[in-house]
């Protein structure tokens, strides 16, 4: 009761209700009703808004392939007709017709250049194509994995090492006209 009475005889009345002198202690201590910082509505919008940021082409992020056709393919907008070889600085037309014309000559460019590449997607066309043991084996011995693919899946493959910043090059070939979705009379 002791307790009581002092803290009582802090309290000073008035005409508006009662006045805490500066050495009051509260008689109910609830986290509902006494709050050390109070959460303002622009604090509660901050916590709930959603801000959205723009990806844009950094510099220096590497060359995409957005699309193939038999024609060729587009390569960060540029149209290029027939087989390519796209490295780290530039796209090249690639003088192969088919898988069979993949040399250890054709694919000397890709061991040449600097910086090195790392890997190297080749696209054989409609179906991934065996290349010659020879020109793999070389390219084994200048220390550039290679990956035989299909090119959709070769143009696929090619933009995800992009993605993920590795030094990579491709061989593409473009895959002929589809004659599946055509209609016959007989």
């Amino acid at each position: 009761m002791a307790g009581v009475v002092c803290a009582r005889s802090l309290l000073h009345r008035t005409t508006q209700g009662f006045l805490f002198s500066s050495r009051a202690v509260p008689a109910i201590s609830s986290p509902f009703l006494s709050r050390a910082h109070r959460l303002g509505p622009s604090d509660d919008e901050m916590y709930q808004r959603t801000t959205v940021s723009v990806m844009q082409k950094e510099p220096g992020s590497g060359i995409m392939i957005h699309s193939y056709s038999p024609q060729g393919f587009n390569i960060d907008g540029n149209r290029v007709f027939g087989p390519c070889a796209v490295l780290p600085p530039a796209i090249l037309q690639w003088n192969v017709g088919s898988h069979e014309d993949i040399t250890e000559e054709s694919v000397s460019l890709f061991h040449m250049i600097e910086p090195r590449i790392e890997i190297l997607v080749l696209g054989t066309g409609k179906r991934s194509e065996r290349i010659n043991p020879s020109v793999l084996a070389l390219l084994k011995s200048k220390g550039i994995a290679v990956e035989v693919q299909d090119t959709p899946n070769a143009c696929a493959t090619f933009n995800f090492l992009v993605s993920e910043r590795r030094v990579a090059a491709a061989g593409l070939i473009p895959p002929p006209i589809s004659k599946a979705l055509e209609v016959t009379q007989e």
